[in-house]
Parts: structure tokens; C-alpha cells; sequence
């Protein structure tokens, strides 16, 4: 067994009741089966085998009546679990922006998720300026889904777009910075230093030394390990990293690094 301290920056959870159909859903969206069902006791379960150490939790407001109920429920679990670090939902078409962001603050909860191709909006969408504009003035960071092959909401070069307008908004681009669209997120998103990335969705598709030059490009110091969860098993996609032929202190600033230095250890 490894001896690192890994952060997962990326992982998803529901509510009980509705875990397996959300789980489904997000299969069928995909066309991906998934590796395990997203509750939060099945999310500690697989990441215990690897001896997580903390796990960046979230979900997403398919429609502005969700963002309330979602953002309680990351509330709660992060009450129950002392190892999530959670993050809320917005919705672009939230009435309540301002009203929200504070209550997710006194929540605890430490930034925003969203999903572009899963809320039906572009990622630079004029309307949802507004938002950003609360979110940064808040000083919470976003996570964004990014990238896919079938649709342009979340394409890279919108996220650079948001990036460039507000740049002490600090941006995660997940997958790499664009799923199924890697060469874009490239081109489009190395010169925006208020955007880190994540590994999560990734490794299962490109191959081992396309990752590590990606990780070198853009510089390990902007990346964090995550899951995805409950689409990937825990241990398979720490067998697919550390196949990776990075340095030990590249694995330890990807694992858990670059997470505490510019997540925990920032001042909102």
C-alpha cells in the first residue's frame, strides 16, 4: 500500500433516496457504466481502500428549484463526514443568487459546482455573468465540468473566456480542463493562471504519456488528483496514476499539494 496523502478533488454524492437513480442518470448521460452507486457511506467505503484522506464533495442543480434542497444536503453530510470538504450549487436561472451564496457560507460550504452541459447553459452565457460576478466578489472558487464531444456548453475556450473576465475568480476545470476535448483545453486555457485542472475522467482514455505531457504543459502545481466518483472505482484510478512516470514530489503536489495550498490553506 502507498504511503501518500491523497485528496479526492472531485467526487459526487446524493441524497439515499434518490442515489441510484441519480446514479443511472448521470450512466446513461455518459454512456459509461458506473463503477458504484453515489451515496456518501459507499463514497467513504472505496475511499478508505486507498486511505483517502479528505474528499472534495459535491452535486449539481439540474433546475434553480434543486440549488436550496442540494446545498442542505451537502450541508448536512459534511456535518456528519469530518472528511468532506463541500462544495454548493447554483443555477443560472436562481433567483436568489446573493441570498444563497451567503447561506452557503454559513453552511461552511467552500465553493461552487457546476454543470454546464447538465443545466443547459454556456459557460460564458452573458446571463450567467451575474453569478460570477457574486461568486467572486464572495471569494469562492468554481469547479466546473468541462469539455465533451458532443456538446459546446462547456467547451474550454468559454471557461477562458470567464477566466480572462474575472480574473481573481479562481476556476477548476475538471477533466484535464475538457473532457473528450484535451487538445482544446490545451490551445485555449495554459495562460490562465486563475485556473487549475483536475485528473478525474481522463485516464481511462488518453494514454499514459499524453497525461504526463499535459501535466508538464500546463505544470503540476495547477493540478489535483480526483475520481469522479461514482463513475470510477477509487483504487483503479490510483493504479492509472501511478502508473504515470512522474517524480515522487510531482505525485505528493497532484495528490494532496496543490488542494491544500490553494483551497485549505486560502482566505476567502
Amino acid at each position: 500500500m502507498h504511503n501518500y496523502t491523497i485528496i479526492d478533488a472531485h467526487a459526487h454524492i446524493f441524497p439515499a433516496k434518490i442515489a441510484e437513480k441519480a446514479t443511472q442518470n448521470i450512466g446513461h448521460f455518459y454512456d459509461i457504466p458506473m463503477c458504484h452507486t453515489g451515496s456518501a457511506d459507499i463514497l467513504l467505503e472505496k475511499g478508505a481502500r486507498i486511505h483517502i484522506a479528505r474528499y472534495l464533495v459535491c452535486s449539481t442543480a439540474t433546475r434553480p428549484a434543486q440549488v436550496e434542497h442540494i446545498n442542505t444536503f451537502i450541508h448536512e453530510e459534511c456535518c456528519q463526514h469530518d472528511a468532506f470538504y463541500g462544495f454548493a450549487t447554483l443555477h443560472p436561472d436562481y433567483e436568489h443568487l446573493e441570498q444563497e451564496l451567503d447561506r452557503a457560507l454559513e453552511l461552511g460550504l467552500h465553493g461552487i459546482k457546476l454543470h454546464p452541459d447538465f443545466q443547459l447553459f454556456n459557460i460564458d452565457d452573458p446571463a450567467a455573468m451575474k453569478m460570477y460576478r457574486a461568486i467572486s466578489d464572495r471569494h469562492l472558487p468554481i469547479l466546473f465540468h468541462t469539455g465533451d464531444n458532443r456538446y459546446d456548453y462547456s467547451a474550454p475556450r468559454r471557461l477562458r473566456t470567464v477566466a480572462e473576465a474575472f480574473p481573481d475568480l479562481l476556476c477548476i476545470g475538471a477533466h484535464f480542463g475538457g473532457y473528450q476535448a484535451w487538445h482544446a483545453s490545451m490551445e485555449t486555457l495554459r495562460d490562465c493562471p486563475n485556473v487549475l485542472f483536475d485528473t478525474s475522467s481522463s485516464l481511462p482514455f488518453i494514454r499514459p504519456d499524453e497525461a504526463v505531457d499535459m501535466l508538464h504543459y500546463f505544470g503540476v502545481d495547477r493540478f489535483m488528483w480526483g475520481s469522479d466518483f461514482p463513475m470510477w472505482d477509487h483504487a483503479e484510478e490510483l493504479e492509472r496514476f501511478l502508473a504515470l512516470p512522474l517524480t515522487e514530489a510531482e505525485r505528493e503536489r497532484i495528490f494532496h499539494g496543490t488542494f491544500e495550498e490553494r483551497l485549505l490553506h486560502a482566505e476567502y
